[in-house]
């Protein structure tokens, strides 16, 4: 394959549009563009918590769910096109599953707070979900897969477990809000 980039200063945006895939333009405030702009985000977030120790596994599944995000971006950027395949939400499922049985049962509310891994997972958790909601105000307007939704919902509840796992390494735990519901239960063990 060739370069795809041979100059990234085309100076072609610089009136407020960007081109598709499709070698469309369209301004840079239509939903297309906002949903692949959040998607690149989310992207980069998932980047910065691979700079994060990760147990291998975890590491290897991110650098998976980037590739897909890539696809996703694509197909966002294509109308009418589809490189998001559908075992990628089968991974995401099956993570879920993986990783969700490890843990206890919540008790209340969690943070976005504990390790700093932790936290970085639940940035990515929050732009996911921003992403998704582009993804979802885009469909109003557009004929689409849902998978590129569907996809970005999953990852984002993959992102909260992931928190989860994250925070109990080595012996932690989350950090729950202290909700007046969870302080009578305490009081009315003790």
């Amino acid at each position: 394959m060739g370069n795809r980039l041979t100059q990234i200063a085309t100076r072609t945006g610089d009136d407020g549009s960007t081109g598709l895939g499709d070698n469309t333009r369209v301004s840079k405030a239509s939903g297309r563009p906002q949903a692949m702009g959040d998607v690149d985000e989310l992207n980069s977030h998932i980047g910065l918590l691979l700079c994060e120790p990760l147990p291998a596994d975890m590491r290897e599944l991110l650098i998976d769910v980037q590739h897909q995000l890539f696809n996703l971006g694509g197909e966002l950027s294509m109308p009418g096109y589809e490189l998001l395949k559908d075992d990628a939400l089968l991974q995401l499922d099956n993570a879920l599953a993986r990783y969700n049985a490890e843990l206890p049962r919540l008790l209340e509310f969690i943070l976005p707070a504990g390790t700093r891994a932790a936290c970085q997972a639940h940035v990515c958790r929050t732009v996911a979900r921003r992403a998704e909601r582009a993804v979802v105000a885009l469909q109003q307007h557009e004929t689409m897969r849902a998978a590129p939704r569907q996809y970005l919902n999953r990852l984002s509840d993959l992102l909260f477990v992931l928190s989860r796992a994250l925070n109990r390494m080595d012996g932690g735990s989350e950090v729950y809000w202290k909700s007046e519901r969870l302080a009578r239960q305490n009081d009315a063990t003790e």
